[in-house]
């Protein structure tokens, strides 16, 4: 049995590490899911689902599964054979995306960044909007591939000029980064429990509002995937917003309650406190990096993610044995996804839970790891860095 002492510090971009009180949750006695203690507590987490989305005019859907099926949930209940879609692409996930489109019909339209690392400028997709007509706008908020994130208030508002919906992938970025949907006027956005919104894996999630709700309505086929049908789930969830009883497939009741305990918290923290946190934490990250001398996947700080870093490896160093080397030292950090760069970088996540003294021991871990594989440095530096950004000497006021 590993001790908590012995445990290292999950620092991957999903799963995070959880608040305890999290974990409690899934160790309560599994209720029916027609009970009503457990009706009363998934009618909650609905209801907090639109804080924390900032929709009070959307439609929650929880189902078990994971981002990717919050995905095609997403796209699947919008798009019939022969509809286009627009996909603004920044990685790997944008490709999954463009993928799952395609497998229901849809012919897709890349706008594709200038180079891995940046993302499309607003002018040029426009320029595409008017090329065609489009069904669906497609936005990976966060491409957890390469830590790049898009100007979603800019996309969702050229959608809307266009007539087309906007959906959002936030899969790496609801509760992390800024996304009020109904400010920002963004129709359906997606996520997953494990991420940003601080639950364990397995629940995939999607927030739709009012024109994607009409156009499903309006669909003249069935939607291809039998799972992902919000005609079977939409009943369902709305009866236990109105805190009856309702079924179509069992729901993974722990999680449910995991997920209302994730969303308290949150909604205590407060969403603008919450993405100004996430800010700061990775402030402090890539600080560090930049003291210690790697540089970063994103090109410019302006498309560099909250929730996650994307270093490259130091030139002449192994990466495999630097990751081995951090993870000696106590804190495990991921490897490469982008197929053209996979054994040239590595990433960290810093969402949910993480505060300022697991950032700080995971800069100690780099540097550790660092030393290790024979990399020269002023030992301390990535350490000072994230300290001068904690206490308030980068611009911001002390980190609290």
């Amino acid at each position: 049995m590993q001790t908590q002492k012995a445990r290292k510090l999950l620092m991957i971009p999903g799963p995070i590490e959880f608040e305890p009180a999290v974990l409690a949750a899934l160790a309560e006695p599994t209720p029916s899911h027609v009970a009503p203690d457990f009706i009363e507590v998934f009618g909650r987490a609905l209801d907090n689902l639109r804080t924390v989305f900032q929709a009070p005019d959307g439609q929650p859907f929880v189902m078990a599964g994971s981002g990717t099926l919050a995905m095609e949930a997403a796209v699947a209940n919008l798009l019939e054979p022969g509809d286009r879609v627009l996909q603004i692409n920044t990685g790997y996930f944008s490709d999954r995306m463009a993928a799952i489109c395609e497998r229901s019909g849809a012919l897709v339209t890349h706008v594709p960044a200038p180079a891995v690392g940046d993302a499309p400028g607003l002018a040029e997709v426009e320029r595409a909007l008017q090329q065609d007509r489009f069904t669906l706008m497609t936005i990976t908020h966060v491409d957890t591939s390469t830590g790049v994130l898009t100007d979603v208030a800019g996309l969702a508002k050229l959608a809307r000029a266009a007539g087309v919906l906007s959906v959002v992938d936030g899969v790496c970025s609801v509760a992390g980064e800024a996304l009020p949907m109904a400010d920002w006027d963004v129709d359906v956005a997606l996520t997953a429990s494990q991420k940003a919104l601080g639950a364990p894996p397995g629940l995939a999630l999607v927030m739709a509002r009012p024109r994607a709700l009409e156009a499903f309505r309006r669909r003249t086929r069935p939607v291809a995937s039998y799972y992902a049908d919000w005609s079977n789930w939409l009943p369902v969830m709305q009866a236990y917003q109105a805190r009856k009883p309702a079924y179509f497939g069992t729901p993974a009741v722990n999680l449910v309650l995991a997920l209302d305990v994730s969303l308290a918290q949150i909604i205590a923290e407060g969403m603008e406190a919450r993405v100004a946190r996430h800010a700061r934490l990775s402030e402090a990250i890539k600080a560090a990096l930049t003291a210690l001398g790697l540089s970063q996947v994103p090109l410019r700080p302006a498309v560099a993610a909250h929730t996650l870093s994307a270093p490259y490896f130091p030139a002449g160093v192994d990466g495999a044995a630097l990751l081995g080397k951090i993870n000696a030292a106590g804190v495990i950090l991921a490897g490469g996804l982008h197929p053209a760069l996979r054994t040239r970088y590595f990433r960290i996540g810093h969402m949910g839970a993480v505060n300022a003294a697991d950032v700080l021991a995971t800069v100690g871990a780099i540097e550790q790891g660092l030393h290790g594989v024979g990399y020269r440095f002023d030992a301390g530096s990535g350490l000072a860095a994230s300290q001068r950004v904690m206490q308030g000497q980068a611009g911001h006021p002390p980190f609290a």
